[in-house]
């Protein structure tokens, strides 16, 4: 079984190819490892993928269809896709959002339309987003109205999410997107708040906070288990496009976030209170039944432990290579 994934150098794709990998599937990986954050984590990544045998990877930008459209007829036993390239970061959206049109509704519909023409596509899952939810009341539940995004970014995840619904009704292609819901843990990207704050308590730099905000904090590997098990199980029916919530179901407010780094890298964060941007939602949570029902999905890991987690792996990365950003500490999630 081939599947191709998109996005293989970032943080949630690395895991998920290594996951399949893992499997003994053959993995198809691309990603254009840009720089909006340090590219020396993605080349990192991707030297743990390359040296695997049933792994090929093809450095390109998905917004371009012909690269793409070359992919795809050169490896036409592709039967899943598991689309995960985007542009992220939602303060980033506002100073430039003409980069996230191309990345995020241009590179998905190029995803889409290269997913159409194989032969064989049994099942593309594809990554939204909780910011499309926008500031409605918590819990988030997928039937809720999702037409008041906060951000650049959330608009152009719920686009993906419309063009994906227009392709299951004209062409019967399977699909599946996942609101991920604050996504953390090793190998993280560094523009994510828990990463920023770690490099900023390591450093002595101080913290910027927005009171009252909550997050539902989603561990990488819990992440990673529900995108395969999703994958596993393509909807049918006339029109064979859902969307569900992918996340821990427990939200938390970021000042336990900054305590638990505090403590396991025992130093103090320097903490100045800010009024919390437009663009930042005040908090997420995931009603996660459906996909409990549909997979068998429930998220094990709880913050401390996947903070911890985390800290093992970016003590050393820290000591090697300094600071991963090039992107201002953005958002918590």
């Amino acid at each position: 079984m081939t599947t191709l994934v998109t996005g293989a150098a970032g943080f949630i794709g690395f895991h998920v190819t290594k996951a399949l990998l893992g499997h003994g599937d053959q993995v198809i990986g691309i990603d254009d490892c840009n720089p909006y954050y340090d590219t020396r984590l993605k080349r990192a990544r991707l030297d743990q993928l390359t040296s695997c045998s049933n792994f090929v990877f093809h450095e390109g930008d998905i917004a371009d269809p012909t690269v793409l459209e070359g992919i795809v007829s050169a490896a036409s036993d592709v039967t899943r896709v598991v689309h995960l390239a985007a542009q992220a970061g939602v303060r980033y959206s506002l100073s430039n959002p003409f980069s996230y049109v191309q990345a995020n509704v241009q590179g998905h519909l190029a995803v889409i339309e290269a997913a159409r023409r194989l032969p064989d596509c049994r099942h593309v899952v594809y990554a939204s987003s909780s910011s499309v939810y926008g500031d409605n009341a918590v819990p988030f539940f997928e039937g809720d109205r999702v037409d008041q995004p906060r951000s650049v970014y959330a608009a152009t995840k719920r686009s993906g999410e419309l063009i994906s619904e227009v392709y299951a009704y004209l062409y019967g292609l399977p699909q599946t997107g996942l609101r991920l819901f604050t996504v953390y843990g090793p190998w993280g990207r560094p523009d994510m708040a828990y990463f920023g704050f770690a490099d900023a308590i390591m450093l002595g730099r101080p913290i910027t906070l927005f009171d009252g905000v909550f997050r539902d904090f989603t561990y990488i590997r819990d992440a990673v288990e529900g995108i395969i098990a999703v994958l596993a199980s393509p909807p049918g029916g006339a029109q064979p496009h859902r969307v569900l919530n992918l996340g821990n179901s427990h939200p938390l407010p970021v000042t336990d976030l900054i305590r638990l780094l505090e403590d396991g890298l025992g130093k103090r964060a320097i903490i100045q209170f800010s009024e919390r941007p437009k663009a930042d939602v005040r908090q997420t949570y995931a009603s996660t039944e459906a996909i409990e029902q549909l997979a068998g999905f429930h998220a094990a890991t709880q913050l401390p432990d996947g903070i911890a987690a985390f800290i093992d792996w970016y003590r050393p990365w820290f000591e090697r290579n300094g600071v991963s950003s090039g992107q201002p500490y953005a958002q918590p999630g």
